[in-house]
């Protein structure tokens, strides 16, 4: 499969199978949409009546200079992988490489699109106990097979409001990590109102990553990121996330924002974001029911496009600049990124991921905790709920029919089991509206690869 499109002034061509992306000038990408249609003859000859500047010696040498791309299997190269959907989970099956502990079912702020329910998932208000906490890390401990490398995300609700049992996990982990071999890496994410000195100095100490909430400017944030009382939330944490970025040293943090069908415009909010000092930046889709006051509709579309478009080329003109940002939805790696098997096979919720709730059950991920069905077990017995662990295992780029024709099925690997289940209802289903909005993303994020790759980031 070969997808073609033009981003940045750029032609760039796509070859699925094999992973090429060529950067090409307009006739060659003319020619490679006629190519597999017609012979040679009739091929140059097309061509040659759209670019009646090119002779036709030219045209035939990039008919023959495709050709040897097709036999090098980098351009129209067949799918072969579908055989081995579900022999990566297939081969970890039992090993889980990552938790994320709900230390805390409840929150501080009443944020109006939250899907956790301000923190409750559906459920009673309740917080982690050391105790669950320290088996979570013996049940991770017991079912990493030889994996080193874990995973651990504080989460809620808000965690903080639960700050001493994270600090008492994190030191048991480290008690035990060494005698089995394993290297913990924890993740916190925080609403920012309990930030102080202490926290940030413990947490840029122990955090591998910390993920900070603000949607950007103040009028978008404290729309809906509000207290009990209806205060927003931005004038508070926004010196206390300088704070601690400043603090950081250069570890990994984001800056984790949410928009809505009240900003769509969200690049906007980017900008407020840099302004800030923040550069490590990620802004997601709100997913909520289609009639939902915030959801985003077809009306938004073109304009979410276009700022990603834009997006792109801010990021290029402050690279040349010598003020780069990241923006986590355009980080891909065509190099050295996830191998085939990882790519087709999905991102191991209900398998490699689990969330915990804070009486120690199980479920595939944050996302479905409260959903009773998706309860896989709990952190004491382990799991017994082998047919939706079956579900999750089963998830993968091939399952879904209308992932096979997608040119950037093996990018998303299906994409979000809960996304596609609080749209159509199965965790196999396809959550359509933000699947064009990742082919959207994945467009601008490889044109920045090939600028990358011309060396387009710096002044020459």
């Amino acid at each position: 499969m070969i997808h073609q499109y033009q981003s940045g002034g750029k032609y760039i061509v796509m070859d699925i199978a094999s992973g090429s992306i060529h950067e090409v000038d307009e006739v060659t990408y003319d020619m490679v949409a006629l190519y597999p249609e017609a012979d040679r003859e009739s091929v140059i000859s097309e061509t040659a009546k759209k670019h009646p500047e090119a002779s036709t010696e030219e045209l035939a040498e990039i008919y023959d200079e495709l050709t040897e791309l097709k036999k090098e299997g980098a351009l129209f190269a067949e799918d072969t992988f579908a055989p081995m959907a579900g022999e990566l989970k297939a081969r970890t099956s039992g090993v889980v490489k990552a938790l994320c502990l709900h230390v805390a079912h409840t929150c501080n702020l009443n944020c109006s699109y939250c899907f956790a329910s301000q923190g409750r998932f559906h459920g009673e208000r309740a917080l982690m106990s050391f105790e669950t906490g320290r088996r979570a890390i013996d049940f991770l401990i017991e079912n990493s097979g030889s994996r080193r490398n874990l995973e651990v995300d504080f989460f809620g609700g808000e965690p903080l409001m639960n700050w001493d049992v994270v600090k008492k996990i994190v030191e048991y982990a480290r008690s035990v990590e060494k005698e089995h071999g394993k290297n913990f890496r924890f993740t916190l994410t925080t609403n920012g109102m309990l930030l102080n000195d202490e926290v940030i100095e413990y947490a840029n100490r122990e955090m591998h990553n910390v993920v900070l909430s603000l949607d950007g400017r103040r009028e978008i944030h404290d729309r809906f990121r509000r207290d009990y009382a209806g205060r927003g939330s931005f004038d508070v944490i926004v010196p206390k996330f300088q704070r601690l970025v400043a603090a950081r040293g250069g570890k990994g943090y984001y800056i984790r924002g949410t928009f809505t069908h009240a900003n769509p415009d969200f690049l906007e909010d980017i900008k407020v974001m840099l302004d800030l000092g923040f550069n490590e930046l990620s802004m997601e889709p709100v997913v909520c029911a289609p009639g939902d006051p915030m959801a985003l509709t077809e009306e938004d579309f073109p304009i979410v496009c276009e700022q990603y478009e834009k997006l792109a080329e801010l990021m290029l003109e402050r690279r040349k600049e010598g003020r780069p940002f990241t923006f986590y939805h355009y980080m891909i790696d065509l190099e050295d990124g996830p191998c085939i098997y990882k790519r087709i096979s999905g991102c191991g919720s209900g398998t490699e991921y689990m969330a915990v709730t804070p009486w120690g059950d199980l479920y595939p991920c944050h996302q479905f905790v409260g959903e009773e069905r998706f309860r896989l077990g709990d952190i004491w017995n382990g799991v017994d709920n082998a047919a939706v662990q079956g579900e999750f295992a089963g998830c993968n780029v091939y399952a879904r029919e209308e992932c096979r024709d997608c040119w950037a099925r093996l990018y998303c690997a299906g994409g979000c089991a809960a996304n596609a289940y609080h749209a159509t209802g199965s965790v196999r289903g396809v959550y359509e509206y933000g699947c064009r909005l990742f082919r959207k993303r994945l467009e601008c994020a490889i044109m920045l690869k090939v600028a990358e790759a011309n060396d387009e980031y710096t002044d020459l």
